[in-house]
Parts: C-alpha cells; sequence; structure tokens
C-alpha cells in the first residue's frame, strides 16, 4: 500500500503521462514509499535460495531501480555487485539508500550504478549471476527474446538469470479484476498519448516465458519460495525461475 509518504494522486497521474524514464525520474525520490518496491518478504526468500544455488562472484540486478535488488546481491555475491537502470533518479536514490547503511552492517562487496538500458546492456560476459524484481511489464513480449539475448550475453557460461514469479491472480478475484482494468488503461493511455509509457502485468507468464528462456540458450528450472505461503489450491503463492545459461553448441566438421 501507499504510504503517507509517497506520491500523491497528481504525482502518479503526472508520471503516467511521462515516458518509461522520465516517469521513474519523477516517481523515485517516494518509489519506496510505494507498493511498487519489492517487498522483504519476497527479497529475503530469494536471497536464501540463490545461497544455496551459489557461490557466486559477481552479480547484476538489471533494471535495479533504488537498489533494493542490489542488496541480494551483497548478500549473495563474493566480489561485487551491479545496478543497471534506465533512470537516473532511481539511480541516484539507490546510492543514496546504500551511503545510508548503518556503520555496524557487515562489510558486503561494492555496488556499482550504471545508466543503461536493459535492451543494449553496456557489458560483456562478466556476471555469474542476474537478478530482476517486478520489471518485465516493461517490455512487450516482442521486446522478450531480444531481453534474454542481452543477459545472456552478459553472463558466463553456466551463470544464472534469476527472478521471482508470483503466481496469477485468480480469474475474477480482486487482484485479477485490478491487473485487468489496469492493462486496459495503459493500452487506452498508450494509444492517445505519447511518450508510450509501457506497464503491463499479465503478459508476463510461466509458460511463455519458459520457452522463450529456452529459445535464448538457457535451460531453466522453478523452485517454490516457501516463506509467502501457498494458495488455497495449494500451489505456492510465488516461484522463483532460474535459468542457466548453456554452453554453445559444439559443431562438428
Amino acid at each position: 500500500m501507499f504510504t503517507p509518504q509517497g506520491p500523491s494522486l497528481r504525482e502518479l497521474a503526472r508520471q503516467a503521462l511521462s515516458s518509461v524514464e522520465h516517469g521513474y525520474d519523477l516517481l523515485a525520490p517516494k518509489f519506496d514509499h510505494t507498493p511498487f518496491r519489492t517487498p522483504d518478504a519476497v527479497l529475503t526468500p530469494v536471497a536464501n535460495l540463490l545461497r544455496r544455488l551459489g557461490p557466486f562472484d559477481a552479480g547484476l540486478d538489471l533494471c535495479c531501480g533504488t537498489g533494493a535488488g542490489v542488496g541480494v546481491l551483497q548478500e549473495v555475491c563474493r566480489a561485487r555487485a551491479a545496478g543497471v537502470d534506465l533512470s537516473a533518479g532511481m539511480l541516484d536514490v539507490a546510492r543514496r539508500n546504500a551511503s545510508r547503511r548503518a556503520p555496524d552492517t557487515p562489510a558486503e562487496v561494492p555496488a556499482h550504478w550504471v545508466r543503461g538500458d536493459a535492451l543494449a546492456l553496456p557489458f560483456g560476459p562478466v556476471f555469474d549471476l542476474v537478478v530482476s524484481f517486478g520489471a518485465f511489464g516493461h517490455f512487450l513480449p516482442a521486446q522478450r527474446p531480444a531481453l534474454f539475448a542481452q543477459v545472456r550475453q552478459v553472463l558466463r557460461p553456466g551463470g544464472r538469470f534469476a527472478f521471482p514469479l508470483p503466481a496469477p491472480a485468480r480469474p475474477g478475484s480482486y487482484a485479477h479484476l485490478a491487473m485487468l482494468g489496469f492493462d486496459a488503461v495503459m493500452r487506452v493511455r498508450n494509444a492517445l498519448w505519447r511518450p508510450p509509457f509501457v506497464m503491463y502485468y499479465r503478459g508476463f507468464t510461466l509458460a511463455a516465458v519458459t520457452a522463450e528462456l529456452r529459445a535464448a540458450g538457457f535451460g531453466v528450472t522453478t523452485y517454490a519460495l516457501d516463506e509467502p505461503g501457498r494458495r488455497e489450491d495449494g500451489a505456492p503463492r510465488c516461484r522463483m525461475l532460474v535459468a542457466t545459461r548453456l554452453q554453445p553448441d559444439i559443431k562438428t566438421v
């Protein structure tokens, strides 16, 4: 939920009528006081599972926002952690958040902040782990093959691409209807207003994304995150998808 320190309705409307980059520049100072920030109830079980899958040396948080996911990387990586985001405003807040760390916090690997486009990442294959939290709604389905190709490009062979994937809302539930309504409003907004603001909640499904990752050269495994609990039908409320960069095919002559 929004807190009293969060953005006003007017500020949200101004953001929604901007581009993605400028919209997040506007929202950045109050972003951590909105429900858009990934909660610790998700970050903590992701970190716990990554510790079991590691060790990792270098990690990248894709579309890092104000840096919550980079904090996870600092816990599970041994050498360095980096965050990349299109919004300079979000990166400024991430730097400030990192500088305000409590003096008695145990030493962690250094964090580096890079302004860049997820569809044109400014790195070579230098990472063992790439994570992302809540950013995939900003990419249309037609853009995902290019996005996953970029992730594969910055991973070393055998590197992991990991992200939480909440269970889909039950059809007819309040959450399902809210997402339907939000996506419908955004489609109308983008049909009538420029620049576009791409943010859709319902296009990122487990089956489609698994197939796209495999086509991009990943092996895919899913893990149930038990801490967020289970739905009435017994399915986990949140899974973590882990895609492993496969070695290039060996060609024989």
